[in-house]
């Protein structure tokens, strides 16, 4: 454990004092050192606390989840020598303790030091006491380290993060969770195999005591060294006692990640499999959760968990917080990774890992793993299980170039293997994908579909974005208009009818329902797929349709929606989560246009719940076994949230891509909801929902269920209980 001592501005050193490193003055009336030490730590804490003038009066503060209290501190009547003993635990997220050595200016000497058994600190301990003046001696026991609060990591003042808080939260609940009996995991039931090369022996150490403390009976801990050169690594086997859970396998020669992990496999005996690096930690209880939820799944193919991102300390740094699975973000980014569990049966018929994917062994590994295995069997348990320790030192961060392109020869495989021919380029994140699928022959006919009235700047711009500056080269344009009565925009209309054979525009006088313009767009439409599309958008570049009608090759889709942005270059529609407000809203509303989001989802393709309907793409197979849109309940309002979650229900996919990126200037064509009649409408429409959907309890997949759904840029929430996933 490495303890680091923080003075405060009160003391300072004693340069004055050759040879005395651990001579300290205090400078005025509140010295006080801050002792840290990591979340995985040696046991007992010896602090040796030495008067070097008159007697001092020391002051302890125990943190119990609140920061450094008064009510909370111990202190000491006046003495000339201390030895102060205190067992932090092993583990645990209160990672500091307050020591203030005295209440007026004096010099002292200092020293702590941690042990992890009780023998070695008594043998200190005695050591102390042997030498010098009579000590007092004082116990202040076993000091809270449970997980259910965050260390004060400034005496204090300084609030916990939300990373932290939910981290420590769900461990506190994990460990008062009463688990599911055990059948279904019987026996030999987890191996984790971890690829060893040249690590760190505190690396070494940190992995195994959080593999220990699992305390988990049928688990298994396989570190398969790859032909380390590293004396502290080889030391660190020689001084290790083999115990009957945790094993080594040491191979001749270093023969890369995936060949020492298969080497470990062949070893393991467990039904299920998981895989870690050598400087990744397991969560507390995190063997608990995983068997607690493939009890409840006992069918169950795959499960993977989030991620809390720590530094070299372990100090946590972030969250990776994940959705539900999702085929069509994993084919842009390994959102999965770490820490999942394989059948360990599926990873014999696939053969184990593949050599030649460097850097990408696991996304290679992962996309041939889940192919043909039904998406409600693929479970996300969101429970932060494993610490991944981001220090830059990974294979594909030194080597990022070589990695990427091995992950983009996986996927272009994964597709070869189902009969798709793909090539792979960089997306908004040039080391992430996107893939793009070979353009058809002929490109199936859209039918584009725009409800308008008036407004001669919108509808003039829109269609001739349309015609000039769109690539896609077969479609036609239906313009439902429900009573323009401005000359220059009916004028409009004739001069596309005389001069684009493909374009026609119905004008009929009634009340604004979009519902109904759409509709009757598409009785009149000859496409094979249909392209609902506001007046008020305008096109940015020329590939926009052809990036849509490209996503329907992905398997089930029914619906398309686009990246939109404001005139500002702001992000209007980034996708719509089912439930945000207890209806449905925009995610990431205003947010700049290059935003990523987490783990940079909006720079790839993504599977939703739902689009908006101001760019909205509709497989032909989907309009015939959904229907049109509903004229009644949705008239102007949550159309589009209604079709697209008919389209979920029935099985349909539905996908928003950022590579097709348009402006759209929102409702300028229509104005306000919030008065007169129109709001009476608006709230009647969204009560429709309401009842049509049950949106207020809607759990959309799209979302980690950690994420608050009160406003479009959502916020970690501290859970109050477990999120156990279920494939029913």
């Amino acid at each position: 454990m490495a303890l680091k001592i923080l003075p405060n501005s009160d003391l300072e050193r004693d340069t004055a004092a050759h040879g005395a490193s651990d001579l300290w003055k205090s400078l005025g009336d509140d010295p006080a050192f801050e002792i840290r030490f990591s979340p995985l730590r040696k046991r007992l804490l010896v602090i040796h606390l030495t008067a070097a003038e008159e007697p001092i009066d020391p002051k302890l503060y125990i943190n119990r989840g609140r920061g450094f209290r008064e009510a909370d501190a111990v202190s000491l009547s006046e003495a000339r020598r201390f030895v102060i003993t205190a067992d932090v635990g092993s583990v645990g997220t209160i990672c500091a303790l307050r020591a203030d050595p005295a209440s007026f200016l004096t010099r002292f000497h200092f020293e702590i030091k941690a042990f992890s058994s009780a023998k070695s600190a008594e043998k200190h301990i005695s050591q102390l006491l042997s030498t010098g003046d009579k000590a007092e001696r004082i116990d202040l026991g076993k000091l809270p380290q449970h997980w259910t609060k965050l260390p004060k990591l400034r005496f204090g003042k300084r609030a916990p993060s939300l990373t932290i808080q939910y981290a420590d939260a769900n461990y506190r609940l994990a460990a008062e969770l009463v688990a599911a009996p055990v059948s279904a995991t019987a026996g030999h039931w987890l191996s984790v195999v971890v690829p060893v090369y040249n690590a760190p022996a505190r690396y070494l150490d940190d992995l195994v005591r959080s593999f220990e403390m699992q305390g988990e009976q049928g688990t298994e801990l396989i570190l398969s060294d790859d032909g380390s050169t590293s004396s502290e690594t080889r030391q660190w086997y020689a001084k290790r006692t083999e115990g009957t859970n945790v094993r080594i396998v040491l191979n001749d020669r270093n023969g890369g990640i995936a060949a020492a992990t298969n080497a470990g496999l062949a070893h393991a005996q467990g039904q299920w499999v998981a895989f870690l690096d050598h400087d990744d930690v397991i969560a507390p209880h995190a063997f608990k959760l995983m068997r607690h939820t493939l009890e409840q799944n006992p069918d169950a193919g795959f499960l993977y968990t989030d991620e809390l991102v720590v530094d070299d300390t372990l100090k946590p740094t972030g969250i990776m917080l994940k959705p539900a699975y999702d085929s069509v973000l994993l084919t842009g980014v390994n959102y999965i990774n770490h820490f999942s569990v394989y059948r360990h049966n599926r990873l014999r018929e696939i053969g184990y890992l593949r050599t030649g994917y460097d850097g990408s062994q696991d996304y290679d590994l992962l996309l041939r793993y889940l192919e043909g295995i039904p998406e409600e069997r693929i479970l996300h348990l969101p429970y932060p299980a494993y610490w991944w320790r981001r220090n830059g030192q990974t294979y594909s961060r030194k080597f990022m170039e070589a990695a990427t392109a091995n992950a983009r020869k996986a996927l272009t495989e994964r597709f070869a293997r189902q009969q798709q021919t793909i090539d792979v380029q960089g997306a908004l994140t040039k080391t992430l994908h996107r893939v793009t699928f070979e353009p058809p022959r002929d490109w199936p006919k859209i039918s584009i579909v725009i409800p308008s009235k008036d407004g001669f700047d919108l509808i003039s711009r829109i269609l001739h974005d349309v015609f000039e500056k769109t690539d896609y080269p077969n479609f036609e344009v239906l313009v439902i208009d429900n009573g323009s009565t401005k000359q220059e925009v009916l004028d409009l209309y004739e001069r596309y009818r005389q001069t684009h054979p493909n374009f026609s525009a119905a004008v009929a006088p009634e009340a604004f329902n979009f519902s109904r313009s759409v509709n009757r767009g598409l009785s009149a439409a000859t496409g094979d797929h249909f392209l609902i599309l506001n007046n008020d958008v305008e096109v940015i570049e020329p590939g926009w349709l052809k990036e849509m009608v490209s996503c329907l090759a992905y398997d089930r889709t029914g619906i398309v929606g686009a990246k939109l942005l404001f005139a500002n270059n702001k992000i209007q529609h980034a996708g719509v989560i089912i439930g945000f407000g207890g209806l449905a809203g925009h995610w990431y509303l205003n947010k700049p246009r290059e935003f990523g989001g987490p783990m940079n989802r909006l720079h790839v393709r993504n599977t939703m719940t739902c689009v908006t309907g101001a760019v909205m793409l509709i497989s032909g197979d989907c309009l015939r076994r959904i229907g049109v849109f509903d004229e009644e309940n949705f008239a102007v309002a949550y159309n589009d949230v209604d079709y697209c979650l008919r389209a979920h229900k029935a099985g349909f996919r539905i996908i928003w891509t950022p590579f097709a990126c348009l402006y759209h200037h929102e409702s300028l064509s229509r104005g306000s909801d919030k008065s007169g009649e129109r709001k009476k409408r608006f709230n009647q429409e969204k009560e429709n929902l309401r009842r049509a959907h049950a949106t207020q309890g809607f759990a959309d997949r799209a979302l980690n269920p950690a994420y608050s759904r009160d406003k479009s840029d959502p916020r970690i929430l501290v859970p109050t209980k477990l999120f156990i996933p279920s494939m029913s």
